[in-house]
């Protein structure tokens, strides 16, 4: 039979007919029926090799290829479960540190310490963070001074929240310097880089800077104690 299969798919056919009567004929002899799966059957008629070749084929799985493939999609499982377990990890994780950083983030100043007429300079956030403590003529300076005058117009009062305490980033606003204080024509910040003047407001008054200094987010949580870095609300 296998011989003689090898033919066309209707002599297939036709031979595969002829087999089955024969096995139906003898049915009550002794003969020795072997009992394939049917995609064994369909492998023989398609390919025309006997079923030993069929088991023998490299294309067919067998037991051993079952038990591998199951392994590896069982390996497969495990491994995405472990990322979906660092995934979560590392999203917690940089949750806590958020929380970590934004209380570094906040500087708490008991300014009771700074002598009227003096200033002190702080790092904030990687940034020079300038605490002055403002007397009496200081204070009316800045309020009396038109906003007419100003390159960048904005009062005194808009400035700070108590008039004795300025707070701002010690950050020249042409290109990054840092301010000398007490210096100047206009008594507040001068930057030895490029020649900019600041008054004791820190608005700028003279030089190639376009705005005043920056005024950073703080809040006074008693009478001499300020964090910078938290706003009023």
């Amino acid at each position: 039979y296998q011989r003689r299969v090898r033919g066309s798919t209707s002599k297939k056919t036709m031979y595969t007919r002829q087999l089955l009567r024969r096995v139906l004929k003898n049915k009550n002899r002794n003969l020795s029926v072997k009992v394939v799966p049917l995609k064994a059957v369909r492998y023989i008629a398609s390919v025309g090799n006997s079923y030993e070749d069929y088991k023998r084929d490299p294309n067919t799985p067998n037991d051993s290829t079952k038990a591998f493939n199951y392994m590896m999609i069982g390996a497969a499982g495990v491994g995405m479960l472990s990322f979906a377990k660092g995934t979560a990890t590392d999203f917690i994780t940089s949750l806590s540190k958020t929380a970590a950083v934004q209380a570094l983030a906040n500087v708490e100043v008991d300014v009771s310490t700074i002598k009227e007429g003096t200033a002190i300079t702080l790092n904030w956030r990687g940034k020079p963070l300038f605490i002055r403590h403002r007397t009496s003529d200081e204070i009316s300076d800045a309020q009396s001074t038109a906003l007419s005058d100003l390159r960048d117009p904005q009062a005194d009062d808009e400035r700070v929240k108590k008039p004795e305490w300025l707070i701002l980033l010690g950050i020249c606003t042409h290109l990054g310097c840092v301010p000398l204080n007490k210096q100047g024509d206009y008594g507040g910040w001068y930057c030895p880089c490029h020649g900019s003047h600041y008054d004791v407001s820190g608005r700028i008054r003279k030089g190639p800077a376009p705005k005043n200094l920056e005024i950073p987010p703080y809040k006074f949580i008693e009478d001499e104690l300020v964090v910078v870095g938290m706003e009023d609300k």
